[in-house]
């Protein structure tokens, strides 16, 4: 099973200097998709999400401690 990676992108994708730039590495993403057997299709779409959820969790998690921290002040 190939694990991709997401973060690998997502970083990328954080610290494009343009919109161009951004666009691009999305591009390079839908690519590799595109480059895909249905079954492997299946699989990137399942670590996809996975790593979204993580993602969110983790956005969560920050924006709740400087919620808190905020509010003690």
């Amino acid at each position: 099973m190939t694990q991709y990676d997401f973060k690998k992108y997502h970083y990328r994708s954080i610290n494009a200097a343009t919109d161009a730039e951004r666009a691009a590495i999305n591009q390079e993403l839908k690519d590799l998709y595109t480059s895909l057997s249905d079954s492997e299709k299946e699989e990137f779409n399942h670590q996809l999400q996975t790593f979204l959820a993580k993602e969110m969790g983790r956005l969560k998690s920050n924006y709740d401690s400087v919620k808190g921290n905020l509010g003690d002040n």
